[in-house]
């Protein structure tokens, strides 16, 4: 099975510039954990739930005047929709992430991949288990 046929398609992403509290709501809206980030066009970074909470919320800022860049984490990593599961839990594994942004040739992202999506197919259960417990450890 391939990246393309389990991620999800409908991709919700938001502005480097838009306050921190913008992209709260959309992701309470659209009940997801993470933002793929673009800037000019161009993916400059991923922002989750987590980046929220630990570099915004727990550092006293403001969300009103906090922008999504200073928040994010810049480092994306991301996948191509023809990669295959196994490829996506080894990459998931190795650098120590829950999801992978999904991206075409040209490097625009086109939806996501995340360990639950993982968990979901019968023959991966075990291994996005397996991943899931090496990541905590870490």
């Amino acid at each position: 099975m391939r990246i393309g046929e389990l991620m999800t398609k409908n991709l919700e992403t938001i502005e480097a510039a838009e306050p921190v509290r913008v992209a709260a709501l959309r992701m309470r809206t659209c009940n997801i954990g993470s933002l793929p980030v673009m800037e000019g066009g161009q993916l400059v970074g991923m922002l989750t739930d987590r980046d929220i909470t630990v570099r915004c919320t727990a550092m006293g800022q403001d969300p009103n005047t906090t922008s999504v860049r200073e928040a994010m984490t810049a480092n994306v990593i991301t996948c191509e929709a023809d990669a295959t599961l196994v490829e996506a839990e080894r990459l998931m594994e190795d650098k120590m992430v829950r999801r992978l942004v999904v991206v075409d040739g040209q490097r625009n992202p086109v939806g996501i991949l995340s360990l639950d999506d993982l968990a979901t197919v019968p023959e991966e259960v075990l291994h996005a288990g397996v991943v899931l417990e090496r990541l905590q450890k870490a």
